[in-house]
């Protein structure tokens, strides 16, 4: 066995190769990186853009670059001006400041939502308003009734928060990269009005919705008051995102982004990144999705009792699989942990990254690093791990 890694060693490029370590052989593996879409690295395209980016100090309004990506980006998404900010977590965070200028406002929002979860408890910590999270349907949506209750409990009574904003996420992260429907969009934005508030799009991967509906941009956010969109996620930009709406909005957004610290200078550096992952986004996100669609098929034909995956909840770039017979921790370590004899079964040495992503999942993110190449090595390398677990 170890005379036939040896000889993988000398194939060329793209097999792995193999070392001595005194009687043992360490074999060099690829990696195929599924834990985000964050961990894209700019190519040699987008590195050359960010080296030519022609630069000014965009805390004065002067950086070139930085307005040409505002621009773009505002007649994208279909509102007046955008403001560059160095986050989407930041994004979000300004917009609800903007919002909720009462501090005690309430905010409505999904108990699974990014904003809730994963972003430090900024709204209260730094914004002063209140969080009510409701329960997020299977397809990352809100229960209309249950919003409609809550939004009008609050309507005129001196005893209850005034809710200000509701705030909703598309794609919707927590749910597997679920599309909310345009229908519900609408649904809600008319409740909104009818109760005085305003609703925020986090839109962190909003050009993966927009790409899964077939629809531009735009015609999601106009249901929305204001919007944010990342770059370093789907995008493959390392920094950066923006936030949307109308010019006395942004206005103040610019204010804010000052206080919280987010004025850049030469800043152009990094727009061009953005520019350039907007410039191919949808060609880009498409062979995303549909690399996870042909994952979640194969990995549902290889049939195991260890794990389950529905494709038809599979409407972007993550797939959410569900563990049974071992925990997700178990299985993450035993698809990034490579055996001796791996080259001699699936023709390569393979460690696959993943996160646990509940107690009994595992979430998967295809990306602009990932290969339909890189996605069938996955598959073999899951099915490896599946049936060394069999009896």
């Amino acid at each position: 066995m170890l005379r036939a890694l040896a000889r993988a060693a000398t194939l060329g490029p793209g097999v792995p190769w193999v070392r001595w370590s005194g009687s043992q052989a360490v074999v060099s593996a690829q990696v195929v990186d599924l834990r985000s879409d964050t961990v894209t690295r700019p190519g040699p395209a987008m590195s050359r853009a960010m080296a030519e980016a022609v630069v000014g100090d965009d805390d004065y309004g002067e950086d070139p670059t930085v307005r040409e990506l505002q621009e773009k980006t505002a007649e994208l998404l279909g509102v007046e001006r955008t403001l560059f900010v160095p986050t989407n977590t930041m994004a979000n965070l300004i917009s609800v400041m903007v919002h909720c200028r009462r501090r005690g406002s309430q905010l409505l929002l999904g108990q699974e939502c990014h904003i809730q979860v994963y972003e430090q408890g900024g709204v209260a910590q730094l914004a002063g308003v209140l969080s009510h999270p409701l329960p997020d349907l299977p397809h990352g949506m809100l229960d209309l009734t249950e919003l409609e209750k809550v939004l009008a409990r609050g309507h005129g009574s001196p005893y209850h928060p005034v809710c200000e904003l509701v705030c909703l996420e598309n794609t919707h992260n927590s749910s597997g990269g679920r599309v909310l429907p345009m229908d519900y969009l609408h649904q809600v934005h008319l409740l909104a009005k009818t109760y005085g508030a305003r609703i925020h799009l986090d839109g962190a991967r909003l050009m993966n919705a927009a790409v899964a509906l077939r629809v531009p941009p735009a015609r999601i956010v106009e249901h929305c008051d204001s919007v944010s969109l990342c770059f370093s996620k789907g995008l493959g930009a390392p920094v950066g995102a923006v936030v949307g709406g109308p010019k006395d909005f942004i206005e103040e957004a610019w204010r804010f982004r000052k206080a919280l610290g987010g004025g850049m200078h030469q800043s152009g550096v990094l727009a061009a990144a953005a520019l350039l992952g907007l410039a191919d986004a949808e060609e880009a996100l498409l062979q995303d999705h549909g690399n996870a669609q042909r994952f979640a098929k194969g990995l549902q034909e290889l049939a195991s009792p260890f794990c389950f995956v529905d494709p038809a909840t599979v409407e972007t770039n993550m797939v959410l699989v569900r563990v049974s017979g071992l925990s997700p921790s178990e299985l993450c370590q035993r698809l990034q942990a490579v055996s001796p004899d791996e080259v001699a079964q699936i023709g390569h040495a393979v460690r696959v990254l993943l996160f646990p992503w509940t107690e009994q999942s595992v979430r998967a993110v295809w990306h602009r690093g990932i290969s339909t190449h890189d996605t069938d090595l996955a598959l073999r390398k899951w099915e490896l791990v599946l049936r060394q677990l069999e009896p």
